[in-house]
């Protein structure tokens, strides 16, 4: 799972990108909401935790234009505000969720997972190759018909494999898909990864090494 964190209020998106990230959450964070906008145009975020009330783009307006982008990730608006009519409002420009501040921290992790299953349930279907198949709304997998139990980092490994249907896929584009841009995400993490999730799937192996360039599957 993949979420973006845009708050202008740089010691409350560091603490809520900080605590997610304790969930086993990679998590970008956006200060403002240009900075959000551009963000989003390069990475496909499963859900986006947009402060409401932000300079320059207000939170409405960046909350339409990434609706206009036909994404298909999700968005919890957040603000200050606590009306219904605030609330109406909010929902009736796109945002799939809402919540006030101040919020209970875990309300808001139950939350961003609630909305991350709904997150690209019709866009992306069940993938499939060589016999392992991978339900992203359910988070599932299984190889030959038997399940195969594979933590965060393992399965948004395999998706991205899965969904590059036998293409290679670069070392530097899998650190950048499922780790964050904070996240120590070195080869060596990488390796660990790749070596567990090949062991998990058993044989044959499903995960060609490329030296030097990547992986495919």
């Amino acid at each position: 799972m993949r979420v973006l964190v845009v708050e202008d209020e740089e010691r409350l998106a560091d603490a809520v990108a900080h605590g997610l990230r304790l969930h086993a959450i990679a998590v970008d964070v956006a200060y403002d909401g240009q900075d959000a906008l551009e963000m989003a145009a390069y990475v496909d975020y499963d859900v986006v935790v947009l402060d409401r009330d932000l300079p320059e783009v207000h939170g409405d307006d960046v909350c339409r234009r990434l609706r206009e982008g036909g994404g298909g990730g999700r968005v919890l608006m957040l603000t200050a505000a606590g009306q219904i009519r605030d609330k109406v409002d909010g929902l009736a420009i796109g945002a799939d969720d809402y919540l006030v501040k101040p919020f209970a921290f875990a309300e808001l992790v139950a939350r961003v997972r609630a909305l991350a299953r709904r997150s690209h349930r019709s866009a992306v279907p069940l993938l499939e190759r060589g016999g392992i198949a991978l339900d992203p709304a359910r988070r599932t997998v299984t190889r030959d018909g038997h399940p195969v139990s594979l933590n965060r980092k393992e399965f948004d490994l395999l998706r991205v494999l899965l969904g590059a249907d036998g293409e290679l896929v670069t070392s530097g584009e899998l650190r950048k898909s499922v780790w964050d841009e904070y996240a120590d995400a070195g080869t060596g993490a990488l390796r660990v990864t790749i070596t567990s999730l090949r062991k998990k799937l058993g044989v044959p192996a499903a995960i060609q090494n490329v030296p030097g360039k990547g992986y495919r599957l």
